[in-house]
């Protein structure tokens, strides 16, 4: 029996919003965005440094608008790079990677890995993220090149803070750095980078891929003055004015991307608590490339006395 004209308009209707909003959203998600941030969190007297936080590039060879992107932020000179992860979506990432960073891996640097700098993406439900996690992780789809990457980052200079600690001067600051392996896959080892922020640091930030409470609490109480996150992509498909429906691990939506303190509700001064900066991160798995009021970002961090 034929369908009312009213449904099947109605079918219709729905059929072509639903078409409208995924071509709006794979085309959000090439629209790459720098964010600018201000933190107070360096010693009275000492000069403003920038910043470059780059996190969840997710490249593949073909994938030249954001390679183009990428290139262009050295233009920015920054006196630091920190990327916290999620560079590869590719065997053939790696020289791609490398190249599109170009000037950057001239600029001093540390960073950390992601789970998918370690293993490579497949096709999955984007529903799944909105359910409770079970726990399974995407690891059967073959290793990627990450000890390649991890080289070329190495001969760069750039430290690596995978479960360590490490230290740099950029400006005339000292900075004590901390970093764990790749929370989401379990793969940190907080007990290993476990004590009190060097004190004779002028600052300390710590890094990790996934910002899982577990080690936000950590690196707060243990005195550092930032953490540096990334995995979230923001929650990637928002709802209008980008109020996130997941975060991908167990920090809270309200946190998902952007300048926050932890604990939240915490303030500067309060003993255990410290800045928290996550990226909503520049590129997505690249077979769901939708964005939805969340587009990719690296931000750009000035980091000034405290007031």
């Amino acid at each position: 029996m034929p369908l009312p004209p009213f449904v099947r308009r109605s079918a219709e209707a729905v059929v072509a919003a639903g078409a409208g909003l995924a071509a709006y959203a794979a085309w959000e998600a090439r629209q790459y965005t720098l964010r600018r941030v201000t933190v107070p969190v360096l010693p009275a007297g000492h000069a403003p440094l920038r910043v470059l936080h780059l996190s969840d590039i997710h490249m593949t060879p073909d994938q030249r608008a954001k390679q183009e992107w990428l290139r262009g932020l050295a233009a920015l000179a920054p006196d630091l790079v920190v990327n916290t992860g999620d560079n590869l979506a590719h065997l053939r990432s790696v020289p791609v990677v490398t190249d599109a960073l170009g000037g950057l891996l001239d600029v001093p640097g540390v960073y950390v890995l992601g789970s998918n700098d370690y293993f490579a993406p497949g096709l999955r439900n984007p529903v799944r993220y909105l359910l409770p996690d079970d726990g399974r992780r995407a690891t059967k789809n073959g290793q990627l090149p990450w000890p390649d990457l991890k080289r070329r980052f190495g001969d760069a200079g750039w430290l690596d803070l995978t479960n360590r600690a490490g230290r740099l001067t950029v400006g005339g600051t000292r900075i004590a750095f901390v970093g764990v392996d790749d929370p989401h896959l379990q793969y940190d080892d907080l007990a290993a980078v476990a004590g009190p922020a060097d004190p004779g640091a002028d600052l300390r930030l710590a890094v990790t891929h996934a910002p899982y409470l577990r080690v936000l609490d950590q690196f707060a109480a243990d005195g550092y003055d930032a953490v540096v996150a990334g995995h979230t992509h923001g929650g990637q498909v928002c709802l209008p004015g980008g109020r996130a429906l997941t975060t991908n691990c167990d920090l809270e939506p309200a946190r998902v991307r952007g300048l926050h303190r932890h604990p939240a509700g915490s303030s500067p001064g309060d003993p255990g608590s410290a800045w928290l900066h996550v990226s909503a991160g520049i590129g997505t798995n690249p077979y769901v490339r939708f964005r939805l009021a969340c587009r990719p970002e690296a931000t750009l961090m000035t980091l000034v006395p405290q007031s």
